[in-house]
């Protein structure tokens, strides 16, 4: 059993799931899960996980959905086998003295299965990114150099 996102729909395991997947996505995308939950849970961003899952729930479907778990899910949805599942810890083979597998590497991104869909990046969004890539560089530059702060006491004001 689960519950159905009252705004999209997207089966969650519990009211614990419901109530993070409706704030993350309403927190990092805003529109109609933000809207949702202003309309139906006022002040829903002041509440605890527990708090927001005893409340959601009041408006959720209840589900039946199989259970998944996401490493054995592929990204497109599809079942994944991998035969590769020697117990390797890290995908270059390093180890750490046991055998079983932790699925990918520690620095393995896990698969998202609710991305915002891809959208053409037209040329004023390159330049964009461009300039937020050279101001970021340029700030990371700025915090590494030593601090330029430091006052020339060889000049003696007369």
């Amino acid at each position: 059993m689960g519950y159905a996102c009252p705004v999209c729909e997207t089966p969650q395991a519990d009211a614990r799931h419901l109530a993070n997947h409706l704030a993350f996505t309403a927190m990092v995308r805003g529109g109609d899960h933000e809207e949702w939950l202003d309309d139906h849970l006022p002040g829903w961003n002041e509440a605890g996980e527990t708090e927001l899952a005893e409340r959601v729930t009041e408006f959720a479907a209840e589900e039946d959905y199989p259970q998944l778990f996401e490493d054995t899910v592929h990204p497109d949805g599809e079942h994944q086998h991998d035969d590769e599942r020697s117990g390797k810890l890290f995908e270059d083979g390093e180890s750490h003295g046991h055998a079983h597998g932790h699925g990918g590497g520690h620095d393995a991104i896990p698969h998202e299965t609710n991305q915002p869909p891809k959208r053409p990046v037209d040329e004023e969004t390159k330049a964009i990114y461009e300039e937020a890539r050279e101001l970021t560089e340029a700030m990371l530059a700025d915090d590494e150099s030593p601090a330029s702060d430091d006052v020339d006491e060889s000049t003696d004001e007369e």
